[in-house]
């Protein structure tokens, strides 16, 4: 590409100069005939008048100015007969011509010859003859193109100096934006175009930033929902095959009861199947409002029987006059789904889901009453592993963000996690408790 450009450029610059150098060279050889043949009239003219101051032209013979060296200057009687001068003593066409009573002029020989008629009461009584080289002319056409040449191949170096330096300014950032886009076709999707300060190339560079940074968010939310879905899934999935084991071991007095248990169960399972696919392509709606009543029965539901299985109890409160939060359902469920589980498998006694007003924003409390967390809030969620293990946290705080919410560790001991979330009468990020932190 550089040899392209470079080579264009030197075209262009050739075909310029070819434009303009080639009518000038005419021109210029056009201009130094004029005017050798100007100063060859001239130097006639003056002589002609010396020769016209003679009572007889010829006797004496004159004294003729001087004139330029290589110009040489005749003088020819009636009918072409040559009188005196340097001049061929045979009048040549010029000099007859002139007999006429008309200056003429012409290239004779390879001179340039111009004849002067000398007039005397309108009678023709003399012809003055002056003849150059016409070599001469062309030397000093010569020598000017010459220089016009040397000056033509000086700009075609500095075209060819600027062209390379424009090349390069040109086709590195290009041959930049080539290995990024190959880089990012190799599935390297942290590659980003560097800013050149060529207008339409960041263009194109920006637009490859963007594309390789959303397909890297997609690949890695792909890539995130089998071990999202790991973890969702675990633990309803063991208390399917629970129930079921149970069912087996000890038949129940109603079979149809633990089926449609079995039944509902697979609902949830699909639900949250259905609930993460939707978050992990970002397929997910804008805020709504949220049915709490609705959500809080899936919670007393679907929590319930498990905690009473262990022996322990689930208490879900919600004080009056709570706004209604803007969220996800989807990902509001999820966030609960990971906070209950963790009450369940790592916490102790009672498990309280509490939803109270905070303001112009909805709290959600998930507590327990273990023995506490020792963890720092930060380690507790980062996301530590993709098989499953140390991600539902890390999910929960990712999922609640996306929704324009924060959790946060409330309270270590007993452990306590709250979920903050914009009510519906508020704006995006204006309650002191969404400051990020």
């Amino acid at each position: 590409m550089r040899n392209r450009i470079i080579g264009l450029t030197v075209l262009s610059a050739l075909l310029a100069i070819g434009l303009f150098g080639i009518p000038l060279a005419v021109g210029l050889i056009r201009y130094y005939t004029g005017d050798e043949k100007t100063e060859l009239e001239r130097a006639a003219d003056v002589a002609a008048l010396v020769v016209s101051a003679q009572p007889v032209p010829g006797h004496p013979v004159p004294r003729l100015p001087r004139t330029d060296p290589g110009t040489t200057v005749a003088v020819y009687g009636t009918g072409g007969r040559w009188l005196f001068g340097p001049g061929p003593h045979d009048p040549d066409p010029v000099v007859t011509g002139a007999g006429g009573g008309e200056t003429q002029s012409d290239v004779v020989g390879g001179d340039f010859v111009v004849a002067v008629p000398v007039l005397d009461r309108g009678r023709v009584v003399a012809v003055v003859r002056a003849a150059t080289p016409s070599g001469e002319v062309y030397q000093r056409a010569g020598l000017t193109w010459l220089v016009m040449t040397g000056l033509a191949v000086v700009a075609i170096g500095v075209v060819y100096v600027v062209a390379r330096r424009q090349a390069a300014r040109l086709a590195r950032p290009l041959e930049e934006l080539s290995t990024t886009a190959a880089r990012l076709g190799h599935g390297d999707f942290s590659v980003r175009a560097e800013h050149s300060g060529v207008a339409e190339i960041d263009s194109v560079g920006g637009s490859l930033n963007s594309t390789a940074s959303r397909l890297g968010d997609l690949v890695a939310r792909e890539r995130a929902f089998s071990s999202d879905a790991s973890h969702q899934l675990r633990t309803p999935l063991a208390g399917l095959r629970l129930r079921l084991e149970a069912a087996l071991d000890t038949p129940p007095a109603d079979p149809g009861a633990t089926l449609r248990a079995a039944i509902e169960d697979t609902d949830r399972l699909e639900r949250t199947i259905d609930d993460l696919l939707a978050l992990a392509r970002d397929a997910r709606p804008h805020a709504a409002q949220v049915d709490l009543d609705a959500l809080l029965a899936e919670v007393r539901s679907g929590w319930g029987g498990q905690l009473t299985e262990r022996g322990r109890a689930l208490h879900v409160q919600q004080d009056p006059a709570v706004p209604v939060p803007l969220a996800s359902t989807a990902a509001l469920r999820q966030v609960l789904t990971v906070l209950l589980d963790n009450a369940v498998e790592h916490g102790q006694g009672a498990v309280t889901v509490r939803v109270r007003d905070a303001g112009e924003a909805v709290a959600i409390d998930v507590a327990d009453e273990g023995a506490g967390i020792s963890t720092a809030e930060t380690a507790l969620f980062t996301r530590r592993s993709g098989r499953g293990h140390g991600i539902g946290l890390a999910l929960a705080r990712s999922l609640a963000e996306a929704e324009g919410g924060r959790l946060g560790l409330t309270s270590s001991s007993p452990p306590v996690f709250t979920l903050l979330l914009r009510g519906a009468t508020s704006e995006p990020n204006t309650h002191p408790g969404f400051a990020d932190r």
